[in-house]
């Protein structure tokens, strides 16, 4: 198997798998209970959430444990907005936004919240001008993903959260596909959502920042948990293993980044011989994701061409709706058929130029046998 689907989800860490199998045996009890292993697990939940508290540069009570990122978006984003609605219901975005950021705002709406959209210039960034046009008095918050999860355009968050501090907004950055790719600086950030299973961790296990001077109302009611904004039983398991994706995640980051920077460029150079390929992932796209349209083949029918010599790719985000196109390359292209045709190859450290030649080869063979189908 080649996968080169890793912004959809990464293969789990045996490293941090150990350590969540371990919590779970070593520590079968509840952290709520009042009992010595009770105690044990508490601690234990506190040392991680340290850790994660110290690599991000925040403090530990700024951590809140979610079961995914789409969860954090929803907590940040529903959590501001009924929490300071008396101050107003504007929140601002961009066209670039996951879906679980997408279908939370478009149900504010039927609360009567309204959404504006920034501009954004011909590489998909944030037109810091029109943001600060659009801010009112009743703006509440802005929403800006980091990194585009389709096209992986890194957008200017510590630029746009300088600029923020002059305004009484929140800013709320979904960081899920940048957290262990590139370095973001929370400083001016007083939201921020991540997933350990992009980051070669477990699924059900996620974390929201909130800063401290940050308050929400929650969207889970309960009893005792590690936070007063998110109730239920403390995943010690998950939460253990959540620190030790990040730390791993977080080591030799720039060597990483450099070694799939160069895996990027050789896969451009070998697509570039292909007229009717083009590249809508641009210069201020991760590497890690790199975007291609080829005209006149729809996206799912090279996925599922390149799937038969069991190699994976994907055609959208993993959690996007059922449009036949891209809405993001739409957005960026304004071109319909290559909104159709994109796909979306996601690299890793783990990848090995080996694995990029099959997938040269075997990509060659399914443009030279479905173009012949046009």
């Amino acid at each position: 198997m080649i996968y080169l689907d890793y912004s959809a989800t990464t293969p789990v860490n045996k490293e941090i798998l150990d350590s969540f199998n371990k919590a779970c045996l070593d520590f079968p009890g509840n952290a709520n209970s009042l009992h010595s292993l009770g105690s044990n697990i508490d601690k234990l939940i506190d040392s991680a959430t340290n850790q994660i508290a110290h690599i991000l540069n925040v403090k530990s009570k700024e951590i809140i444990y979610t079961s995914s990122s789409s969860e954090s978006n929803n907590l940040a984003i529903k959590g501001i907005a009924f929490k300071y609605q008396n101050r107003g219901k504007h929140i601002i975005t961009t066209k670039y936004e996951h879906s679980s950021i997408n279908e939370t705002l478009n149900y504010l709406k039927t609360l009567g919240y309204e959404i504006s959209y920034v501009e954004c210039d011909q590489f998909g960034l944030v037109n810091i001008d029109d943001l600060k046009r659009l801010i009112r008095k009743d703006t509440i918050l802005i929403t800006i993903t980091a990194v585009n999860s389709e096209i992986g355009i890194k957008e200017p968050i510590e630029e746009i959260g300088k600029i923020l501090k002059d305004y009484s907004c929140f800013f709320h950055v979904d960081l899920t596909q940048s957290i262990g790719k590139v370095n973001i600086n929370l400083e001016n950030v007083d939201l921020a959502s991540f997933s350990a299973h992009k980051i070669y961790g477990l699924k059900g296990i996620s974390v929201l920042v909130k800063k401290e001077n940050v308050s929400l109302v929650p969207l889970i009611h309960g009893g005792k948990s590690t936070t007063i904004y998110r109730s239920g039983t403390p995943a010690h398991p998950l939460i253990v293993s959540m620190a030790k994706a990040l730390r791993l995640a977080t080591t030799d980051l720039e060597i990483k980044y450099d070694y799939v920077k160069d895996l990027n460029n050789y896969l451009k150079e070998n697509l570039k011989k292909y007229p009717d390929l083009y590249i809508n992932s641009n210069e201020y796209s991760i590497p890690h994701i790199l975007n291609i349209s080829i005209k006149g083949i729809k996206s799912e029918t090279m996925m599922h061409a390149l799937e038969e010599d069991d190699i994976y790719i994907s055609t959208k985000t993993a959690c996007s709706d059922n449009n036949d196109y891209s809405e993001n390359v739409y957005e960026l292209t304004k071109d319909m058929d290559r909104s159709k045709s994109s796909i979306r190859i996601s690299l890793s450290y783990l990848t090995t130029k080996d694995e990029l030649d099959k997938f040269l080869k075997s990509f060659e063979n399914c443009y030279q046998k479905l173009k012949k189908l046009i």
